[in-house]
């Protein structure tokens, strides 16, 4: 009988699970930057756009977050225990 071969869990780079969120359907999306400071001088339409998510449209980019951040939209609220 052969011994189980154990797994090891790939380790999550936190500063993108903090960045990206996965939808229902998969898609990868992201926050826009330059939200946090020097915005008096913006307009309110772009302050208004700052809090809308876009979609990672660029593959290269889908698969670098998806190496860095592999367990990404995984478990939702409350992971198992």
């Amino acid at each position: 009988m052969a011994k189980k071969q154990k797994k090891y869990k790939l380790k999550t780079h936190k500063a993108t699970a903090k960045r990206f969120r996965v939808t229902g359907s998969g898609k990868l999306m992201r926050t826009k930057g330059g939200k946090s400071h020097l915005r008096r001088r913006k307009s309110a339409r772009v302050k208004r756009q700052f809090d809308r998510m876009l979609e990672v449209s660029e593959t290269a980019s889908v698969k670098r977050v998806r190496k860095l951040a592999p367990y990404l939209g995984k478990h939702k609220a409350n992971p198992p225990a």
